[in-house]
């Protein structure tokens, strides 16, 4: 094992893990990588698409190579970076990525077709043969995309979400961080700190000296006081993804990944923190120098290998040698021989460089070898070379600060000499303030001030007072950087380790004129993995700007957008799924139902009896089939509480329904109800129900299930915006009344027997009524005499508390009535039966004239559409709807199927219409269908061919009127 001493590891405790099924052991405090390293490990992963050999190059989130499968069965998580997985006793983590073994990769044979897969070559390959696409392309690249692999089982874990606000949001907690938090904590602000590590102080961990004092106990200082704050929340494990409007971020804590068990935990909980302020303080990620063969396992970014051995004590390597050309690459040098290792050397372009204790060579590393990890490096200086014997290699580029939340809206990066890097610039989200390396420092000095300086001057801008606290002494080095980009070669350098793009794919964009960043990006697939770029992007850019001659700033950055990391799927729906998906209501008649052996199905958020299932029935044709025939043969009972019920109050009511509906309402008389349909405002039909007018001011305003939020907002938003002049008032009485139609030969027997001494007669009570009424012995009533079923059919509404009795009442005393419950299938086929337009034909692409209400528009008032509506297009529209009934009685009729005439070419040039809703009848004794029709009208009696390609069917049918049962509509008025 190559452990070094110190470190911030728990020697006390090993833990036991197991990788491709080999057990290891390691040390609480560890993460996965840095465990692996320790025991000699450095071979974890395959490239994406040449599956090279790769191993660990960084220490943080910002890993593209070392990506791992953690845990097994449904528990099994893909693409978890091992830089970032803390190690529990138990922890079972396999490589991904590869066909075999990790270390003979069957596809790595890949790499010997390279040729074949330079930039672009997706897009150029499979345009040609058109044929292959469908057999041969697609297949193979849909078995090779992805990373990782899922179990396709449901995820076990719980997931939770909630709900932040704060004075500041201090985003990072590394010494700008540290010292933001403390600022303002102490003036009193409220304040949240999230950091996406275990343990606080972000790069001081990864140090030897940064402070005057150990790092470590100025950190346990500050989080002592942190403790004793009740206005400050430190959120560890903690990742801010995303910035979003108004002050929002998103956030992912994962509270219960580090353990072998979570037992009664969340896995991981979504925030979503709302901020009057926030502070950027994220750090910078190391940037590695292209050079041939740079990929190796083994090769790494130096401050990655300063990391591993200042805080987890291990070693990539006995011997290892640098790349730099920068000062922190002698850095790592330094500390690395302080613990023990062999410095082979450093080698640093730059004409001055130096350093005590190891040799320095001013030239470059231009070539390695090792099959499955590092063995050499060559190296070349003034134009001679030599190979040099090491087990690993740290590179040093200079420091890339991580920008990408100050950039999620459009926030343009500016370039800073100094570094040769982007920095946070202007256009970022509202209120956000760059700390630390996002706005430019480099030394861990200037990142203590700059911290609690961005804390003061965000209060200062909320109105709090804050005091700069004392700081200790810091390292406040320059970088002394002198920029190189990339060693040119002959062999392949790699830019973008886990997609295998070279500076060789960078050229070739250039030369194939995509020289655009984001042109570059597609084409090449540049820093479209996991890490977004973060080890690539400012590389390939560079590339670019060099052979375009432009600078690297007039290059131009790609954008950047949420989420920073990888979020999981399930964490986004913060534990919503299943049952728990969204929220579900239940009518009011549910319980009921439930007793009754109902099924159910989800209709919007509600949950409605489908149908009623009898003993000895064994298909639910033959049970909605039964309620049908019972419905119109005898009384049949359905709830309709998810209709959407608006109360419509004040002396201009009338005015303003006449407004939103397209047929009049003023003029509808007190005690009456009529059928009304609303427009769009590009003259579609948008919603149909009823109107009903219960007093001189009240109406009652019926809507479809699907739109009955959708209009009760879209009529306040009339009311209140266009209309604010009329005396109207609206309230949402969905929920409020339990709606029950009760339908058939027998409804007004049934009615009878509950209503409080109510003249139900034709004469009294006529079709199209409505009235406020008492039931069973003094419960405030409201009946509707309306009917969608083409059946004498009342519709009665009881507060809803009752609903649920009142329909086990109906059932009880209509026993020797045939009294019989039916669900949304039954529903639907007589719907269907009568030729009723529903939601399938009220689609947003349907006319009045198509659906033969284009009388409806009425001509006498303006309303909302009806301008719109009269356009030369849709008034001379052919296309109406009809019904449908197959030649054959034993075929079937398929809704979405399109019509075609008899010989005609099945293509979009012949098609006449489609099927909208289709069902089996029972009354007609075949399946029925009502559909959009060319010329409807005038094809009644004709045959015309049905296509359904996803069934490879074809079905002749006649055309025939929509309304199949009592098409005359003497039965509504009986």
């Amino acid at each position: 094992m190559t452990r070094l001493s110190g470190g911030l590891i728990d020697r006390s405790r090993s833990l036991t893990f197991t990788f491709d099924g080999k057990t290891y052991q390691g040390h609480a405090g560890d993460t996965l990588a840095s465990a692996l390293l320790a025991n000699d490990v450095r071979l974890m992963g395959r490239s994406f698409k040449y599956h090279r050999p790769r191993g660990v190059i960084a220490s943080g989130s910002e890993e593209p190579n070392a990506l791992v499968e953690l845990r097994g069965g449904a528990w099994q998580e893909p693409n978890t970076r091992a830089t970032v997985a803390e190690l529990f006793d138990g922890l079972a983590a396999r490589s991904q990525n590869k066909v075999g073994s990790l270390g003979f990769d069957l596809l790595a044979v890949n790499d010997l077709l390279s040729p074949f897969f330079s930039a672009g070559f997706y897009y150029k390959t499979f345009m040609w043969p058109r044929a292959f696409w469908e057999k041969l392309y697609e297949p193979a690249i849909r078995r090779a995309a992805g990373l990782g692999s899922l179990t396709h089982e449901p995820d076990p874990d719980a997931y939770d979400a909630g709900f932040l606000h704060c004075d500041l949001l201090v985003i990072g907690g590394g010494a700008a961080g540290l010292t933001a938090a403390l600022t303002a904590a102490r003036a009193g602000a409220q304040v949240i700190l999230a950091d996406e590590d275990f343990r606080l102080g972000g790069r001081l961990l990864a140090e030897s000296a940064p402070l005057d004092r150990p790092a470590t106990d100025w950190i346990a200082g500050i989080e002592a006081e942190f403790a004793g704050l009740p206005n400050l929340r430190v959120m560890r494990r903690t990742t801010v993804w995303g910035a979003f409007d108004h002050g929002i971020y998103g956030a992912v804590e994962r509270v219960s990944d580090h353990l072998a068990s979570p037992g009664k935990r969340v896995r991981q909980t979504l925030w979503r923190i709302t901020t009057k302020r926030a502070i950027l303080a994220s750090g910078a990620t190391e940037r590695h120098i292209p050079f041939a063969d740079n990929d190796r396992p083994g090769v790494m970014l130096s401050g990655a290998m300063r990391a591993y051995a200042n805080r987890w004590a291990v070693s990539p390597a006995k011997r290892v040698a640098i790349f730099t050309n920068n000062d922190d690459g002698h850095r790592t040098a330094r500390d690395l021989l302080a613990k023990g290792v062999e410095i082979a050397a450093v080698i640093d372009p730059r004409p001055a460089a130096s350093g005590a204790g190891y040799r320095t060579i001013q030239g470059h590393v231009t070539g390695t070898k090792g099959r499955l990890g590092l063995s050499r490096i060559e190296v070349t200086a003034n134009g001679r070379s030599e190979w040099i014997d090491c087990g690993a290699l740290g590179v040093s580029g200079g420091w890339n600060p991580n920008i990408q939340i100050a950039s999620h809206h459009r926030g343009r990066p500016v370039w800073h000499d100094g570094l040769q890097a982007f920095v946070a610039g202007p256009g970022g989200p509202v209120g956000l303030i760059p700390a630390g390396a996002t706005s430019g420092q480099s030394s861990t000095a200037q990142a203590l001030v700059s911290g609690a300086k961005a804390a003061q001057a965000a209060l200062a801008d909320l109105g709090i007072t804050a005091t700069l606290p004392d700081l200790p002494q810091a390292e406040d080095q320059a970088l002394n950087l002198k920029p190189l980009w990339h060693v040119p070669g002959k062999s392949r350098a790699w830019v973008d380790f886990q997609n295998d793009v070279t500076v060789k794919d960078i050229k070739l964009a250039y030369q194939e004129n995509m020289r655009p960043v984001e042109h570059l990006k597609r084409w090449t697939t540049l820093g479209m993995a996991t890490d977004q770029g973060k080890t690539s992007n400012v590389t390939g850019l560079a590339v670019m700007a060099e052979l375009t001659g432009q600078s690297i700033q007039s290059t131009g950055t790609t954008i950047f957008r949420p989420p920073y990391t990888p979020v999981a799927l399930s964490v986004l729906g913060g534990g919503d799924t299943g049952t728990h998906f969204r929220p579900r209501r239940l009518t009011p008649t549910h319980d009921w139902a439930s007793r009754q052996g109902a099924v159910f199905v989800e209709v919007g958020q509600w949950m409605r009896a489908q149908y009623f299932p009898r003993a000895g029935e064994t298909t639910w044709r033959q049970t909605v089939d039964r309620e049908v025939l019972a419905t119109r043969t005898g009384v049949g009972i359905c709830d309709v509480t998810t209709l959407g019920k608006i109360d419509v109050q004040g002396a201009d009511a009338g005015e303003f329904l006449d407004r939103v509906y397209c047929n009049a309402m003023k003029s509808l008389k007190v005690g009456m109800v009529r059928y009304g349909l609303m427009l769009r405002e590009d003259g579609f039909a948008w919603d149909d129900g009823t109107c009903a007018r219960l007093a001189e001011t009240q109406y009652v305003v019926t809507t479809t299930t699907a739109n009955a939020g959708t209009i009760y907002r879209h009529l306040e938003f009339c009311r209140q915006c266009l209309w604010p002049e009329l005396d109207v008032q609206l309230i949402s009485t969905t929920d409020a009344w339990a709606q029950l139609s009760v339908a058939g030969p027998n409804a007004r027997k049934l009615l009878q027997r509950v209503v409080d001494g109510f003249d139900l007669s034709n004469e009294s009570f006529p079709f199209m009524a409505c009235a406020n009424l008492t039931v069973c012995g003094g419960l405030r009533a409201r009946l509707f005499r309306i009917s969608f079923s083409g059946e004498l059919a009342y519709e009665i509404a009881v507060p809803a508390r009752y609903g649920n009795a009142l329909i086990e009442r109906l059932i009880d005393i209509g026993a020797d009535l045939g009294a019989t419950p039916y669900g949304t299938e039954t529903l639907g086929v007589l719907r269907i039966e009568k030729g009723h337009a529903a939601g399938n034909e009220l689609n947003g692409q349907t006319t009045a004239q198509m659906l033969g209400m284009g009388r409806m528009v009425s001509t006498k008032k303006d309303s909302i559409g009806a301008v719109l509506s009269r356009r030369e297009g849709l008034v001379a529209e052919r296309r109406v709807l009809v019904g449908l009934q197959p030649v054959d009685a034993s075929q079937p009729v398929v809704a979405g199927s399109h019509l075609f005439a008899e010989g005609a070419a099945q293509d979009t040039a012949s098609d006449q219409g489609w099927i909208t809703s289709a069902c089996y009848s029972p009354h007609v004794g075949s399946a029925i269908g009502l559909g959009y029709l060319d010329n409807g009208d005038a094809q009644l009696g004709e045959q015309i061919v049905a296509a359904n390609p996803l069934q490879a069917q074809q079905v002749v049918l006649r055309v025939v009127s929509p309304h199949f049962v009592d098409p005359e509509g003497g039965r509504v008025r009986d």
